[in-house]
C-alpha cells in the first residue's frame, strides 16, 4: 500500500448519524492509551493526524479517515480510561457497539493489545463485541520497542490464551517507533481491498 492522500472527513459524536460511505471501512479499536493514534499515524504516513496524547481518553469521537479515495480508516473511541465518569464510558461503548452494528462498508476490525501486559477485561469485552458482530478481530500487539526480543513469543501467548482467540486469528507485534509490523498490516488491508473490487465487478 502506498499512501497518496489522506484527509481526516467526518467526525461523529455521540448523537452523530454514521456516515453512508461509498468505501470500504476498516476499524481501529483500543484503550485509550495503547498506542492507537501512533499506529494510524505509521499506516497513514503522517506524523500528527490522528492526535496523539500524553492525557489518555482523548479520542472521545468516531474519526473517519479517507485513505487515497478508496478507503477508510476508522478511529473508534478509546476504552478502558479509569477517569472518565461511568455515563461517559457507557456513551464510547455505544458509539462503538452502534458503529459495528450499524456500517455497511466496515470490512476488518484491527483491536490492538499493548504487548507488555495481559489483555484487560475491558479488551475481552471488544473481542467479544466484535465476534458478536460478525467480525474476526486482527489483533495488533502494539508498543513491541518497549520489550525485549525474548519475551515476544510469550506475550504473543499470553495475549492469545486471555483473549481466548478462534483459531487462525492473525495477531501482529507492531512498533509504531521502528514501524515493524505495518508491511503487514498494509497487505491485509490491500487483500480487503482487492476482494471488495472483486465483489463489485
Amino acid at each position: 500500500m502506498i499512501i497518496k492522500n489522506v484527509c481526516l472527513e467526518t467526525v461523529c459524536g455521540i448523537t452523530s448519524k454514521l456516515p453512508d460511505n461509498v468505501h470500504p471501512e476498516v476499524a481501529f479499536a483500543g484503550k485509550s492509551n495503547v498506542g492507537k493514534s501512533s499506529l494510524i499515524n505509521a499506516l497513514m504516513n503522517r506524523k500528527s493526524l490522528a492526535r496523539t496524547s500524553a492525557q489518555p481518553g482523548k479520542t472521545q469521537t468516531i474519526n473517519y479517515y479517507h485513505i487515497n479515495d478508496a478507503v477508510y480508516f476508522v478511529d473508534l473511541p478509546g476504552y478502558g480510561f479509569a477517569r472518565a465518569s461511568e455515563s461517559v464510558k457507557a456513551q464510547w461503548g455505544k458509539m462503538i457497539e452502534d458503529y459495528l452494528h450499524k456500517s455497511k462498508q466496515l470490512k476488518a476490525v484491527f483491536l490492538l493489545i499493548d504487548i507488555r501486559h495481559a489483555p484487560s477485561e475491558n479488551d475481552c469485552i471488544m473481542y467479544d463485541w466484535i465476534c458478536r458482530n460478525g467480525y474476526q478481530p486482527i489483533i495488533i500487539a502494539t508498543k513491541l520497542d518497549k520489550i525485549n526480543r525474548s519475551q515476544i513469543q510469550k506475550q504473543l501467548k499470553l495475549i492469545r490464551m486471555t483473549l481466548n482467540v478462534a483459531e487462525g486469528t492473525v495477531l501482529i507485534p507492531f512498533s509504531a517507533e521502528t514501524k515493524q509490523g505495518r508491511e503487514e498490516i498494509y497487505e491485509i488491508i490491500d487483500s480487503i481491498l482487492e476482494d471488495n473490487y472483486e465483489e463489485v465487478l
